[in-house]
């Protein structure tokens, strides 16, 4: 049996294709998890300590050296004295080398937290490691030990979905095809795709699955169109996620096997708009453009997906900021805080494509401090990535010379009507037909994994 996994930067989830039926992949109460893990603080018990044979040898060779020693000194030590102090060394010591030591993965997997339940345990332990959305970063020049982070991340990841579908399925899964966007997120530019891809591999095979490919997002979002469509047709599909938006040219319907004729993809998604909203609705709190405190401070604290980011904004000093500035920026940088804010710009960017304003809540910041944003501040920071999204769309009408008898929406951001109307205004002569914004393709990968 073989799987279907959407590993997507804001979300994942995955799906299977029994009796000619698409059965999505439980995650607890819901059919997809974020893309977000919690790794706790594992502290070693020292009454774990036991006496090995080498750790014997290490404490008879100190109580010799402690008792020569004492001898050289002209002292009396007792050998019970000499062994209490010399079995104190050998058990700090032994802690020490525990904390030092790596986890082993199947401790890490034990203990991580996946989802919005990974947000609630990082906020209440105040403690440990969050990683969100580590897809965004598969295609950065990473240094070795980044890499070696981040890929180890994937494969947590793709184990605790591996896993998850194997007890649901009640039979060990050992293939998948895997999702990808046409284009990665990337400072390194084609070789990101590659590196992307190379690490996605290296985490699958790592996670236990003996053998993995790879399908475009858009043209597994088409395999589900397709699958849904009696008549057989042209189609566009535009599939709009966190961190990639992704498009396809397709003949889908009918009797036939769906044909991709081509695909195009940027590396910009809802993550940049969260980015935006966040700099330009919520940062001024803390200064931006108010205070001297250099403008790329507030970038770092924003962008939860960075860990390098992220650790270099926890190590600037704000004592000579003026109030109230200097203490919030103080205040943000607290254990989860970035992540609390964060989560905050997301509800106010869902919230704002239905509603006039937002209210937000900021407490674990300052009490009392509160925040109110309204639509216009969602469209001036949604301009930057809607222009982008133009651009792409009339790329792809001029390529393909004319207007699909239908345009195929999908991914999580198209449930956002400023986003269906600039796709509708980009083929005018097209059917907007609106999927499942979380599972058009998870649904497709599922069905390529089947064939």
């Amino acid at each position: 049996m073989k799987l279907g996994i959407d590993f997507g930067t804001s979300n994942s989830a995955a799906a299977v294709v029994i009796d000619g039926k698409v059965v999505p992949i439980q995650f607890g109460q819901a059919e997809q998890f974020r893309t977000t893990v919690y790794f706790p603080e594992v502290m070693r018990d020292p009454n774990d300590f036991e006496l090995t044979p080498a750790l014997e040898h290490d404490l008879a060779r100190l109580v010799d050296a402690a008792a020569r020693d004492a001898r050289a000194a002209g002292q009396e030590r007792s050998p019970d004295a000499l062994r209490r102090e010399a079995l104190r060394v050998v058990r700090r010591q032994w802690m020490e080398e525990q904390m030092r030591a790596p986890l082993s993965s199947t401790t890490l997997l034990q203990n991580a937290v996946y989802g919005d339940d990974a947000l609630e345990a990082y906020f209440e332990e105040n403690e440990g490691n969050l990683v969100q959305s580590p897809k965004s970063m598969l295609g950065y020049n990473l240094h070795p030990r980044a890499r070696q982070t981040i890929a180890g991340i994937a494969t947590h990841i793709l184990e605790h979905i591996r896993l998850t579908a194997s007890r649901q399925l009640d039979t060990p899964i050992r293939t998948a095809t895997l999702g990808r966007p046409v284009q990665f997120r990337s400072s390194i530019g084609e070789a990101g795709n590659a590196q992307a891809l190379e690490i996605l591999h290296g985490a699958a095979i790592a996670a236990g699955f003996d053998s993995i490919d790879f399908l475009e997002e858009p043209a597994a979002a088409a395999m589900h169109y397709h699958a849904e469509s009696p008549r057989e047709h042209d189609a566009v599909v535009v599939d709009i996620g966190g961190g990639t938006t992704d498009v396809a040219h397709a003949r889908v319907g009918g009797g036939q096997a769906p044909t991709i004729h081509r695909a195009w993809g940027i590396a910009r998604g809802g993550t940049d708009i969260d980015l935006a909203l966040s700099l330009g609705g919520y940062m001024p709190l803390f200064g931006r453009g108010i205070t001297r405190v250099p403008a790329h401070h507030f970038v770092e604290a924003a962008m939860v997906q960075d860990m390098t980011r992220q650790r270099d904004f926890r190590q600037h000093t704000y004592r000579d900021v003026d109030a109230p500035f200097g203490p919030r920026l103080t205040a943000l940088q607290d254990t989860g805080n970035t992540a609390r804010l964060y989560r905050e710009v997301e509800r106010c960017k869902i919230a704002l494509s239905s509603v006039a304003s937002h209210d937000s809540a900021l407490d674990f910041i300052e009490r009392g401090l509160q925040m109110q944003i309204d639509a216009s501040r969602l469209e001036t920071a949604a301009g930057g990535y809607l222009g982008e999204l133009t651009a792409l769309l009339e790329q792809v009408r001029s390529d393909i010379g004319h207007d699909p008898a239908a345009v195929f929406l999908t991914g999580g951001m198209s449930r956002a009507g400023y986003l269906q109307q600039a796709v509708a205004n980009a083929f005018p002569g097209s059917t907007l037909v609106r999927g499942n914004p979380s599972f058009g393709v998870v649904h497709g990968l599922a069905l390529a994994a089947a064939n």
